[in-house]
């Protein structure tokens, strides 16, 4: 079985913790527990004839007073970025984590995730702040870990981007 690290990152309070609760273990709980350090699960994902491993790192969360330990991304096979719709400074706090990440980790697959799909009529994040960040290249997926809605394609998208990624990773350096 194949096995690929995935980093959860974001500010305090996105929903980075309840995003792999609804996907692990399909619940939701509007109980908030801050993550301290980081938190890992494991969920395995059929990808075609292979059977992918997620090993999915859960990292505590930045503010103004606490930022990312980017030591905790080392082989990482990719990231998520997780926001909360109805807080802009979320996003700008997830572009901050973006540039240390890859300075940290090099070129992997990352993808912004827009939590809280829920609550869409509160959404500080617009329509043309999302298609901006499509436009320089960046996956994005909007999600909403209480009603599960996106949940799974977000991991599917970032297992196939990861997998995708290290075929050609392999086809460069003449590997089958």
């Amino acid at each position: 079985m194949i096995q690929k690290k995935i980093c959860m990152l974001g500010s305090f309070g996105v929903g980075k913790t309840s995003l792999v609760a609804r996907f692990v273990q399909g619940i939701f709980s509007a109980k908030y527990l801050s993550t301290v350090g980081v938190k890992i699960d494991r969920k395995s994902v059929k990808l075609g004839d292979k059977d992918v491993l997620l090993l999915l790192w859960d990292l505590a969360g930045e503010d103004s007073r606490s930022q990312v330990q980017t030591s905790y991304l080392r082989g990482a096979a990719g990231y998520f970025l997780v926001v909360d719709g109805t807080w802009m400074e979320s996003l700008v706090t997830a572009k901050s984590i973006h540039k240390r990440a890859q300075e940290a980790v090099g070129e992997v697959p990352f993808m912004l995730v827009v939590n809280k799909s829920d609550l869409w009529n509160r959404w500080e994040i617009t329509s043309p702040d999302l298609e901006k960040l499509e436009a320089e290249g960046w996956m994005i997926q909007i999600t909403s870990a209480k009603t599960g809605d996106g949940v799974e394609k977000m991991f599917a998208r970032m297992t196939e981007e990861v997998m995708r990624c290290e075929g050609q990773a392999a086809e460069a350096a003449g590997e089958p």
